[in-house]
């Protein structure tokens, strides 16, 4: 079982995709293979084959697919609506880095109820590992409007810049009176943009 004897073949690359697709945990994939063979040592291949194969292969391809129809379903949005707004980053193998987009309802609404907004990023999407970011604001109601939303691949600097700075061109450069945020490095960086009027 040394890794350069070791391999997948063609079948069972198609099992291992199909059981993905369909939810069934790696775990119970190779369990299955091993099942029919006759036992695990009947395989030339081991459990961890399985889930390098899927975290290598399946779901960088399904990340991939699913970033070009991301930008199919901005681009419909924005042919509906030309207020809609978006941007989006692509990694260079294709997959999602940086996206925000806001329809024109929200953008209206920034007009009229923009003095504080609340900036928060502390959802997180599993399957890509892609931090999920909202901007909301509270009307004259008192209820909360959603201003904008966000994807990114890390929250590092850069990322908070490019997504500020998205933020004011979507908003036609208009900053509001102040921001929440929970994150001590947004908070220097709209310092340092002079986000906040």
């Amino acid at each position: 079982m040394l890794k350069q004897h070791r391999e997948l073949s063609m079948s069972v690359r198609r099992t291992i995709e199909n059981n993905e697709e369909a939810g069934i945990r790696p775990s119970k994939t190779y369990q299955s293979f091993a099942a029919a063979a006759g036992g695990h040592r009947e395989l030339n291949f081991i459990e961890k084959d399985v889930r390098n194969y899927i975290t290598r292969e399946v779901r960088n391809i399904s990340e991939q697919e699913d970033a070009k129809e991301f930008r199919k379903y901005l681009l419909r949005m924005k042919e509906k609506n030309q207020n809609f707004f978006f941007e989006l980053e692509l990694k260079e193998d294709q997959s999602i880095k940086l996206a925000f987009w806001a329809d024109a309802r929200s953008r209206a609404a920034f007009e009229y109820f923009g003095d504080v907004i609340s900036s928060d990023t502390t959802h997180n999407i599993n399957r890509y590992n892609l931090v999920c970011g909202s901007f909301v604001e509270v009307n004259h109601h008192g209820q909360s409007t959603l201003l904008g939303c966000s994807l990114m691949k890390n929250e590092e600097i850069e990322s908070f810049k490019w997504l500020f700075q998205c933020w004011l061109r979507c908003m036609g450069g208009n900053t509001p009176k102040g921001i929440l945020t929970d994150q001590c490095v947004m908070r220097e960086l709209l310092r340092g943009l002079e986000i906040c009027g």
